[in-house]
């Protein structure tokens, strides 16, 4: 717009100067021009100033009718945004804000700065905003959550040695393996059908996942979020099989203690029964003897009389 006027300017400064130059060389080569010949030029120069000062005025009107419009859908466009923004709960500012720790987040992610724990939690915060449904991010979003995904703090083929009072519960919990007790099961599957390495005369093997020994070196997967659910899952179902087992087993126990009480009871009847016949026997074949013995005292006496 102040080119147009810069052009305009200068369009009737050169016509200007080239009537004075022209009227300058007419006053050096030319006859001197007579009253009427000066007037007519004079009119015909005034008469084109007229004419552009007109152009210009009309440049002038068509450059505030340009403004007026550029302000129409500069509001306009304004407006847009706002209501873009408030689609998704937030402001032009807020976007910013937003924006910027995007950025930073995607950075971290793609570049795989510092730990993913640190990393899962920063795109949680990016996650649980509906900004990232803009189309500024949201393609970049999807592509952060594969990278994110795909990071994995374990790296492929890493032992583990067991020693003396580990578990796999225990090692799953170890912040340089999993960090989480419940990860256990990824690591009995991953050594079900056999172990990276393990010592003369040592199972090779972790077909019970109760037993594990000193030496063995274990395989350690990398985390994902499929193993993840999938451990998540058989840890649960597993303490549920092995609850209702040691319940089963309770119920047995506590069946024979009963059964031994019972037979133990029942001995002692027998036992007190047969005790009390015994001593009713006994009774009754040592009364006769008694009687003889008296009837052998009786009759002592009577001999020595006799004498």
């Amino acid at each position: 717009m102040k080119f147009h006027k810069l052009l305009v300017a200068l369009l009737v400064l050169s016509l200007t100067l080239g009537v004075k130059l022209a009227a300058f060389a007419q006053d050096e080569n030319a006859p001197e021009l007579t009253s009427e010949e000066w007037q007519k030029q004079m009119d015909e120069n005034t008469a084109k100033k007229t004419e552009l000062t007109g152009k210009l005025a009309q440049l002038d009107a068509d450059i505030a009718t340009l403004k007026t419009k550029n302000s129409a859908q500069d509001a306009a466009l304004v407006k847009a945004e706002e209501d873009l923004y408030a689609s998704v709960g937030s402001t032009k500012s807020g976007v910013a804000d937003f924006r910027k720790k995007f950025e930073a987040v995607e950075k971290t992610i793609n570049k795989k700065e510092g730990k993913k724990e640190d990393a899962v939690k920063m795109f949680a915060e990016i996650e649980a905003s509906k900004v990232k449904c803009l189309p500024e991010f949201f393609d970049r979003y999807k592509k952060m959550k594969a990278a994110l995904d795909a990071w994995s703090d374990v790296k492929k083929d890493v032992g583990y040695t067991v020693v003396k009072g580990d578990c796999l519960y225990k090692i799953a919990g170890k912040k340089e393996i999993y960090n989480n007790v419940k990860m256990w099961p990824v690591l009995w599957e991953a050594n079900e059908k056999g172990v990276v390495n393990a010592p003369p005369k040592v199972v090779k093997t972790v077909k019970n996942p109760n037993l594990i020994y000193p030496g063995q070196v274990l395989k350690v997967p990398a985390l994902t979020d499929d193993l993840k659910k999938k451990a998540e899952l058989k840890a649960k179902k597993y303490r549920y099989t092995r609850k209702k087992k040691m319940n089963t087993d309770e119920v047995k126990k506590d069946v024979k203690k009963d059964e031994k009480k019972d037979v133990k009871k029942d001995v002692k009847k027998d036992d007190k029964k047969d005790v009390k016949k015994d001593v009713k026997k006994d009774v009754k074949k040592e009364e006769p003897k008694k009687d003889v013995k008296k009837d052998v005292k009786k009759e002592e006496p009577k001999k020595d009389v006799k004498k």
